[in-house]
């Protein structure tokens, strides 16, 4: 059984990341709520199951002509270092500290979709 549900929560995390949001929180909160994985060893699982599923997305994504180079180059940049230092950062703190940090966000990220404005879609 417990096998069934990491393969619909593989699947689920992956749809998401297919189409760019929340794949990976889902991932995370599986692993660190329901199968008493570390936070920060969850964080390392996600990543690497990321690697595929987002190189498969990527590969969509060029061939639909949905990928803006100009931005993208820049803020992956600066995303690759600001992921090396907050990688470095997360696992120097405590597991204890680093889950309530990671709930403060999933809050706020709950908030602004539940209480946010809305862009008007072109």
């Amino acid at each position: 059984m417990e096998r069934l549900i990491a393969i619909l929560v593989g699947t689920a995390a992956g749809v998401l990341s297919g189409w760019g949001v929340g794949g990976g929180t889902l991932l995370l909160l599986y692993l660190s709520v329901f199968t008493d994985t570390e936070l920060s060893a969850a964080q390392g699982i996600n990543l690497l199951y990321f690697l595929p599923c987002s190189a498969a997305a990527l590969i969509s994504h060029f061939k639909n002509k949905q990928v803006a180079l100009r931005a993208a180059i820049p803020a992956a940049a600066a995303g690759t270092v600001c992921a090396l230092l907050a990688s470095r950062l997360s696992t120097a703190l405590d597991a204890a500290l680093l889950k309530k940090i990671f709930g403060a966000f999933l809050i706020a990220v709950g908030l602004l979709e539940l209480f946010g404005k809305k862009k008007a879609e072109k």
